[in-house]
């Protein structure tokens, strides 16, 4: 079996790492892979298996069209002409879309050729750009115009951010057309969350198909951590909280505000912060960048007794199933598919609000067994094999 993949990236971040992970199973089961990515360098494992479609001018150039006319994703067409050559040299059994945004596609070519190359097509949705005019997410705001069609939108700020919102409507009818009409086409989501809200928008034709993305347990696992020495909290119970991205939607005002209330028994820190954000934290909140490496993560998940997350849009959450893999239980807000993670054994799930974390944090009372037994359900390799069960199917 020859399984093409298509994202923005390879090898790094969430969905770089889903391609890089499906590869690696694919070739120990003795298939042949290919990835065509959009952006950067791949890792030197994957260089042999992987292609660079876009120069960086590219891409930048695309950006600059989208901030300028709110047209991202209708650009980069000599990309896309080079990418398409690319499948046809490799003649591929099954192509497996991830992110077809992220400034270095041609969303019309791309499904133009697809449709006419009759080639079975899995695609998985790692947000919601796909069904809306503009944004990648609109749980937060509340906005449900994505059922029936995109008009103004509310978040022409967020990614991919635009100076001018005329080409809405434009676009969700464009994305629309676009992609509709694949002859064999499934659609993966994360969660089971996102699989009902790809359900009831216009890709709702298309099976569609949860499997979560999948979790390092030889990584994400309980790790001698010296981080409550080093910092002098060993006597606190440390809340942490972690994103790749720190904003409101992922919950840092509550933090904030969450120190203020708790009392002096519990230490707030946060990783993931920018420099900015870290220099404006109260000062009874540690505050860190990323970490270099996922072991220092895995450590710092270890070292908590308890994590956090007040996100009120995610597609899964994979950092609640981290701190868990960790042995670290979880308190969650009950937005969009975060609240699919824990189960009763190892977590509370809860509405929104700083109060509602102070009496969650008061009944924490989960081992570290229960929160890792948990944490197996996410495993990569039982995830990823299900896409091999996929592509038979797509192959039939």
């Amino acid at each position: 079996m020859k399984v093409l993949q298509i994202n923005s990236v390879c090898g790094f971040g969430s969905t770089g790492r889903i391609a890089t992970d499906i590869a690696d199973i694919l070739i120990e089961r003795g298939d042949d892979c290919k990835i065509l990515f959009g952006r950067g360098t791949a890792p030197e494992k994957y260089k042999d298996i992987s292609v660079c479609i876009s120069s960086s001018l590219e891409v930048k150039l695309h950006g600059i069209i989208t901030r300028l006319f709110d047209k991202h994703g209708f650009c980069s067409k000599a990309a896309t002409r080079r990418l398409i050559r690319e499948i046809e040299n490799y003649s591929p059994d099954i192509i497996h879309l991830h992110n077809v945004h992220g400034y270095y596609l041609n969303i019309e070519l791309l499904f133009d050729y697809l449709k006419q190359a009759d080639i079975p097509v899995v695609w998985t949705l790692h947000d919601c750009w796909t069904m809306t005019g503009h944004c990648a997410h609109f749980s937060a705001v509340g906005c449900t115009k994505y059922l029936s069609e995109c008009t103004a939108c509310p978040q022409l700020g967020e990614y991919p951010a635009t100076l001018y919102g005329g080409n809405v409507k434009s676009n969700f009818l464009r994305k629309k057309a676009a992609f509709t009409g694949v002859r064999n086409l499934t659609i993966i989501t994360p969660s089971k969350w996102l699989a009902e809200v790809t359900k009831a928008s216009f890709l709702g034709a298309y099976p569609v198909i949860p499997i979560y993305n999948g979790l390092d347990l030889d990584v994400f696992k309980p790790t001698t951590s010296s981080f409550k020495k080093q910092h002098g909290i060993e006597d606190k119970k440390m809340v942490l909280g972690a994103a790749n991205v720190w904003d409101k939607y992922k919950g840092l005002n509550d933090f904030i505000e969450l120190a203020v209330k708790l009392d002096n028994s519990y230490k707030l820190v946060l990783v993931g912060l920018s420099a900015e954000q870290i220099a404006a934290l109260p000062k009874n909140i540690i505050g860190l960048p990323r970490t270099k490496t996922i072991k220092e993560l895995a450590e710092l998940y270890s070292a908590a007794d308890v994590f956090v997350n007040p996100s009120i849009q995610e597609t899964m959450g994979l950092t609640t199933a981290e701190a868990l893999a960790c042995g670290t239980p979880v308190v969650t807000y009950n937005k969009t598919a975060v609240p699919e993670v824990p189960d009763s054994s190892c977590g509370i799930v809860i509405e929104p609000g700083v109060d509602n974390i102070i009496s969650a944090l008061d009944n924490v009372n989960f081992s570290a067994e229960a929160c890792i037994d948990r944490a197996k359900h996410f495993e990569k390799k039982k995830q990823y094999l299900k896409y091999i069960d996929v592509y038979k199917k797509g192959l039939r």
